[in-house]
Order: C-alpha cells, then sequence, then structure tokens
C-alpha cells in the first residue's frame, strides 16, 4: 500500500479526453509507450522524454525517435551533445530498477545501484523503500538524485559512490481532504476504512524533484503522500555540497516556496524562473480515485512560475491534464508534458 501510493501512480491507464488546448500546442506527434516522466532540453536545442515504457525519446526538427532504450526510465540529465544520465525508478524488475545510467551516444553503462544503497543506509531511518525519481548533473560529472520512496537526496560521484545530501522530514498532515475525496461519510466500500483516520496523521515528504539553481544551491520539491493534503507540498533550499543534513533542523535546509500541491517537477529557466509542477490541484490521490473508482474530484494539474529573487509565484498555465515534468530552452520557452499517463495521448507541449 505504501509503495503503491508513493510511487506517484507510476503506469495508469486513464480513460480520459486529452484537452484540445493541450493538443493545440503539442509538439511533433510521437506514439510514446508511456507512462512519460522526466522532461529536459539537450545542449543542441532538442527536447528529451523519459518515457518510462520505452525510453529516452528525442523530439528534434519536426520528428520523434528513440536514442535510448532503457524501459523504466524516469529521467535524464543531459552532460553533452549525446550524453546524459538517465534515472530508473522502482520497478518490479530488481536487474534495471533503481539504477542510475550513463549514456553517451547510444551506449549505456551502470553507474550505481540506487536500491542496493537504500537497502544498506536507508537514510531517513524509516521503512527501507526506494524510488528513485529525478536526476540533476552537477559540473564535476557528479549527479544528484531525488529518491521519492526515500525521502532524500542522494549524490553520486563519477566512481559509482553514493552518499546522502539530506532527508526531507515527515509532516503532519489533516484527513478532513482526503475523507471529503473519497466522499464520507458514504464512500465506496473498499475505502470506507479512510472515513475512520484520525483527524491528523504523518504525512511522508515523498522527494519527486531537483534542480540546480542559479545560485548553485540544490532545489527538492515534494509530493506529499497520504493523506495527500492540499497547499502543503514545500520547495526546500539545500547548501551546495551540503551532506546529511536532516532537513526541518539542519541550517544547510531552508523552504522556499511552499502552498503547492502534489509537487511533481522543478524546472529553471534561463532568467532564474523557478518552474513548479503540481500533479493535480486536488492531490495525486484524487486522479487514482477518478482512475480507479470513477469519483469526479480531479482538478488537473499547474506549472506555476516562481520569482528568481525568492518572490511569489503565479500561474503559467492550469487545468492541465496529468503533467508530470517540465523544461524550459535558451528563449525561455517552457515545455511540458500531459496525458503523460495515457497510452496513446501523451504529448509534449509548449506553454503560451
Amino acid at each position: 500500500m505504501k509503495r503503491r501510493m508513493k510511487q506517484v501512480m507510476i503506469f495508469l491507464a486513464v480513460l480520459v479526453l486529452v484537452p484540445t488546448a493541450a493538443l493545440a500546442n503539442s509538439l511533433p506527434s510521437y506514439n510514446f509507450a508511456t507512462p512519460l516522466f522526466g522532461l529536459a532540453v539537450a545542449p543542441d536545442g532538442s527536447l528529451l522524454v523519459a518515457d518510462a515504457g520505452s525510453g529516452i525519446v528525442e523530439l528534434r526538427k519536426g520528428a520523434g525517435s528513440l536514442v535510448a532504450s532503457l524501459p523504466g526510465v524516469v529521467d535524464m540529465a543531459p552532460i553533452g551533445r549525446g550524453d546524459m544520465f538517465a534515472l530508473t525508478g522502482g520497478g518490479a524488475d530488481p536487474l534495471t530498477a533503481g539504477k542510475l545510467y550513463r549514456i553517451s551516444q547510444g551506449s549505456q553503462r551502470q553507474i550505481a545501484d540506487l536500491l542496493a544503497y537504500e537497502a544498506d543506509n536507508n537514510p531517513d531511518g524509516g521503512i527501507i523503500d526506494s524510488n528513485p525519481f529525478d536526476v540533476a548533473a552537477l559540473t564535476g560529472g557528479e549527479a544528484l538524485v531525488a529518491d521519492a520512496a526515500g525521502n532524500d537526496l542522494l549524490i553520486v560521484d563519477q566512481q559509482g559512490n553514493i552518499d546522502w545530501v539530506a532527508t526531507l522530514p515527515l509532516e503532519m498532515a489533516p484527513t478532513a481532504h482526503v475523507k471529503t475525496l473519497v466522499g464520507c461519510p458514504n464512500p465506496p466500500a473498499e475505502l470506507a476504512f479512510v472515513c475512520g483516520l484520525p483527524d491528523m496523521i504523518p504525512a511522508e515528504p515523498v522527494a519527486t524533484s531537483v534542480a540546480i539553481g542559479p545560485d548553485g544551491a540544490y532545489y527538492v520539491g515534494e509530493l506529499k503522500g497520504i493523506p495527500a493534503p492540499v497547499g502543503m507540498s514545500k520547495v526546500w533550499r539545500i547548501e551546495p555540497g551540503t551532506l546529511h543534513a536532516e532537513c526541518g533542523s539542519s541550517p544547510a535546509c531552508s523552504v522556499v516556496y511552499s502552498d503547492f500541491t502534489s509537487i511533481i517537477d522543478l524546472a529553471f529557466g534561463p532568467d532564474g524562473t523557478l518552474h513548479v509542477v503540481e500533479l493535480d490541484e486536488a492531490s495525486w490521490l484524487a486522479m487514482e480515485l477518478q482512475a480507479f473508482f470513477g469519483l469526479p474530484v480531479a482538478l488537473g494539474g499547474t506549472v506555476n512560475a516562481c520569482d528568481a529573487n525568492g518572490g511569489g509565484c503565479s500561474v503559467l498555465a492550469g487545468s492541465l491534464m496529468m503533467p508530470t515534468a517540465a523544461a524550459v530552452d535558451r528563449q525561455g520557452t517552457v515545455y511540458a508534458t500531459v496525458a503523460a499517463l495515457i497510452p496513446g495521448a501523451a504529448q509534449v507541449i509548449a506553454l503560451p
């Protein structure tokens, strides 16, 4: 139950329509295997898409092509032309799940086993669980990895050595929202237990995203697990070079943006603007309830633009269906995945 909820609905298939507005701005058509997760701009300006059903897809000059076969991939971080880190999530295949790869001109080699690191070290001290979800490249050949199920940020050096940078804290969250979502006091029979939850329960942070800021700091976004509260997801800033910090008590960690719901990706633009992707304004759980129980409670996701100097955030695009990632090119154009979990409907769009 815990793993399924924390993996952000990997491999959902939902029978819904894609908004016409989204398709109007879609990039070259490509039949993604889905689900789509990471999105990045390559050094040559092409877009790279982490298609967990097949591998890394490049969208370039009006066409899409599979440039690296890697089922289970959830994110990639370009290093140079044709050179990148690639990350697989916590899937069922122990041979490929939870690994960090280096891909160069189509060839790939495994660098680190992140699931094994969690089993041996368990930085957050909770249940041993790992679902690597986002990767960012550091200068010097190192990589940062946000482990959603591990509730932590990891660093991997060129030799594949892993260490933990920071852990994110549990937070008490109200259950009123989830009770409303399931329809208490008369929910579907399978969800009746929700109505008996205490008023407050601890919510796991679920570290879904990491991005390097223009100041060199590490920015980490959290989703918030059960009870999937609204307005409680935060963006943390972690001082560069930090190791073994417990956010919430360490001075190396600070909350720079808050009041979000179900953050699933972060992306900086060339002007320093931070783009924050919320999976659904009613929470990731609302999407699951709509998909599996037919409860019409999902509201759509949002891409927000946050001031580079610590000012406020504003909505860049709202009512997006299942946005899972964003990326910004050198000209400042913001791209996002939409309908990202739906086979035959997933797209990458340019936001207005």
